[in-house]
This record gives C-alpha cells, structure tokens and sequence, in this order.
C-alpha cells in the first residue's frame, strides 16, 4: 500500500530528517518534550510546593564516595584482526583511517606507515573503485617491504560485494572488512550482496566490522519502526525509536551474518552519530543488548578542538563505564595538518583515562600573573618534544619508560607540590621570586638547577633517570 499521510509519511522521509529528528525529538508528530521550566513549574502547582522547592526536587543526583580510576570493562567477545587482539577486555585498541586516494599506492602507504609509526594498530583505507581494489595488496607488499606490520581494514560502501569478488588479492591482503548495513545494498539485492561479503570474509579468514552510521541509517528500517512506534498505545518520542533503528540494525545484521557461518568472534560492531549525549545513549543500549566487540567513535567530529573535545567528551564517559574495545577519533584536518594527529589525540584519551600508557606525561601549569616570563612555557614545550623524539629508541631500550610522569611547573604555588607527585618534577621561578629551580624525583628534592643552561640540564636529568629505571 502507499504511504498516505500520518504515521506512513515517515517512509518518504530523506535521512538528513531522519536525522533531525534523532538530535530534535519535537520534530515528530506526538512528541511533545517538555521544557524544565515549565516542567518545574508544573510540579511547583501541582504539589503547593515552591519553584525552588521544585527544582531542587527535580534533580535526581546523589553523591556517591568511588574509588579512583575507570569502571571494570565490559565483557566482550575477543576477535583477532591479523595479530592484533580487540575486545575480550584486551587493552582499547587505536585506529585511524587514511585521506589519500587508495588508487595511489606510494601515497598511501606513505601515510599508513606515518600513522603506524605515530601509534595506530589498525589503519582503515577507504576502497570504492576498482583501482583502490587492486592498489591494496600493492600497498599491504610495500609497507612490509618497508616493516610496517600494521593490518589494513577495508572500507566498502554499495559495491564491496564486487570489488571483494573481482579482486581477490584485495580480499587476502585486507585483515578485516567494514560493511555499513545502511548501504550494503538496497531492496531485494541487499541480502544476496551483504551474504557475498560475508561469505568471503569467512573464505578468506577475516573478521567484520558491522558499522551503523545515522548518516546512512537503513532507511525501510526506520520506517518500519516509526509505523510501529505510532500505532502503539504509548509511543515513545522519535529519538528514542531512530536510536533503536541504528541499533538493530547494526545486531540484525550480525545475526545474519552468524546465521551464514560468521563467527561471533569475527565480528566488530559499531553505531556512530555526531551528537555527544546521542553517541552515549546509542552505546550504552547497544553494550546492554550484544556481547560483541565494540568500536567507538564519533562520526564527523569536527575541526581542531570542537573535535577534539567532543570526541573525548562522548568516549570518556563510555570507556569509563567499561564500554568500548577499540576508539578512532574522527577529526577533520586543517589543510596540511598531519593526519597522525587524530593518533596522538586517542593515545592521549586513553592515558589520561588510565586505561593504557603510550608515552611519558608532562604535566605544566597554565601560567597566571606569578608567571609572567615564557620560560616555563618553552620548557614545557621542550620537554614535550624532547619525550616524543626519544620514545622510538626508548621503548626498545627502557621497557616501561611509558608509564614516566614528569612536571614542569611556574612558581612556588603549586609547583614543589606537583612536581613531589611526579616521577621528575621541576618547579621554575614566578615572578619576583629567587632564581632557582629545585628538581624532585620519586617524591624528594634531589637538586636545584640556577644558571643558563636549565633546561638542557633537566634534560640530562630526565635521560639519566630512564637510563637507571628502566633497564
């Protein structure tokens, strides 16, 4: 029958709606959100309490005393990407995805091994074309030539059924496919081109990622459920409902894959939409629901710190309730920034969670009018630098060199006190303040550094401490 008008308009709806409609629930017919104002004020009259009273009593928060660090990790399915382990609570695995265009095999794995070499331990390329299809086991032969091991995922959209079928060294040379259940395929030929991939990921030993995305949400799907949804006896509001079309379709899509032979251990899910509090919503249901492994990111997460700080705002809350296996932080990079930066920036997440340890962590305050000169500013910068350069060698010669804490602090304030809890900790002269800068390490004043050469002696301090620690 053809959609007329009410609940069935939803079936001729674009997804840039669809996706309206999950970030503004009011964007749908009988949704009617309620302000806190007035949801307070409504309280307020019908209790004969006052606002105030109301307001207070509307909140739900209770303090609560927890220990210190991350919540224990939820139980998941362990799959095997080519050597390198994702769920089963094994360590949250980086990932990040290539710009180039695959057909440019140099190019590309030029840049493979530049965010290898910066830290990432899965490197997804995207493949649409014939020629990207047999450029990837052209670049899987020159970044072993080159010593990079990293595993390769594959990106299909729409024609991954025939790319994989017309090429298949690109389907041997990859570690794992990703496959987007909202583009897969459409009508009657979606099942018979989801089933060939399938198919040859079972043939050829590779594991799945199963990635939903609002962007390209299935969209028979979302219908179906919106038409459910309306002719319920309590409705829920519309963001709730396409939250759960992202969801199942990600799990139904898993059960068809396992029902064709998949192994659950070969599966990878993922949710993704661009809103912060949606992004927690979608996987706080979908670890409820699944055991599978789970990738998180924040799709389209932006430029520079908008980016940034809205993917570590969604996947911290996540991580620190256990959920996620493996993180890819998706920033938009200015012209000519390295794409490695979206390495640095989830290596950095994770450590800061306490949940892994890449390199060492140099604490520096911010300055404020007791710091007037940039000294401890370039120090800081110094240091920083000084770290990143050295961990290649560091990391072969000084196991556990990564778990170092160091600080570089401005004046007597905070400084003595910060640097006492870190490993090394150099607290500089504020303003007006004697020319000395005494050095901690393990918690005692070890020295105190005057003179020009500060900085290359704090250095020299730092490099013979490693040396000591770490053998």
């Amino acid at each position: 029958m053809a959609p007329t008008t009410g609940s069935h308009a939803c079936q001729t709806r674009s997804a840039s709606t669809i996706k309206q409609a999950i970030m503004n629930p009011s964007s749908r017919p009988g949704s009617s959100p309620v302000s806190g104002k007035a949801a307070v004020d409504s309280t307020a009259a019908g209790s004969g309490i006052g606002a105030d009273q109301a307001a207070a009593s509307a909140c739900a928060w209770q303090p609560s005393i927890a220990a210190a660090g991350p919540g224990p990790r939820r139980p998941s399915r362990a799959v095997d990407i080519a050597g390198v382990r994702v769920g089963g609570c094994a360590p949250v695995v980086v990932q990040s995805m290539t710009n180039t265009d695959t057909a440019d095999i140099a190019g590309s794995a030029r840049q493979v091994a530049e965010l290898w070499r910066a830290g990432s331990e899965l490197v997804r390329l995207t493949v649409n074309t014939a020629q990207a299809a047999a450029a990837v086991p052209r670049i899987r032969e020159r970044l072993d030539m080159m010593g990079v091991s990293v595993p390769l995922v594959g990106d299909f959209h729409y024609n991954g059924h025939q790319l994989l079928s017309a090429e298949p060294a690109c389907a041997r040379a990859l570690a794992k496919y990703r496959i987007n259940p909202g583009n897969v395929g459409f009508g009657h030929k979606r099942d018979h081109q989801f089933a060939t991939i399938i198919e040859l990921a079972i043939e050829h030993g590779k594991a799945v990622r199963i990635g939903a995305n609002w962007g390209s949400l299935d969209q028979a799907l979302a219908a179906r459920l919106m038409d459910e949804n309306a002719a319920s006896a309590q409705p829920r509001e519309a963001a709730a409902v396409l939250r759960d079309a992202l969801i199942r379709s990600a799990l139904e899509s898993a059960q068809r894959a396992e029902a064709l032979g998949l192994a659950r251990e070969r599966i990878v899910l993922s949710c993704k939409v661009s809103g912060v509090q949606e992004l927690i919503a979608v996987y706080r249901d979908l670890a409820a629901r699944s055991d599978h492994a789970l990738h998180l990111g924040l799709t389209e997460a932006g430029m520079g710190s908008k980016g940034v700080v809205a993917s570590a705002a969604a996947l911290a809350v996540l991580m620190q309730e256990g959920i996620g296996d493996t993180i890819r932080i998706s920033l938009t990079p200015r012209p000519g920034q390295s794409r490695s930066d979206e390495v640095v920036v989830a290596q950095e997440l994770l450590q800061t969670l306490g949940l892994r340890s890449f390199t060492p962590m140099v604490t520096a305050c911010p300055g404020c009018g007791r710091t007037t000169s940039s000294f401890f500013q370039e120090l800081a910068e110094q240091v920083t630098g000084h770290v990143r350069q050295k961990m290649p060698e560091w990391k072969l010669r000084h196991p556990g060199v990564e778990n170092l804490s160091l600080a570089v602090m401005g004046c007597v304030v905070n400084g003595p006190g910060e640097s006492r809890h870190a490993d090394i900790g150099i607290s500089l002269p504020g303003t007006g303040e004697a020319p000395a800068a005494p050095v901690f390490i393990d918690g005692k004043k070890a020295m105190t550094l005057r003179g020009e050469n500060i900085a290359g002696e704090f250095l020299q301090v730092i490099d013979q401490y490693i040396a000591q620690r770490y053998r």
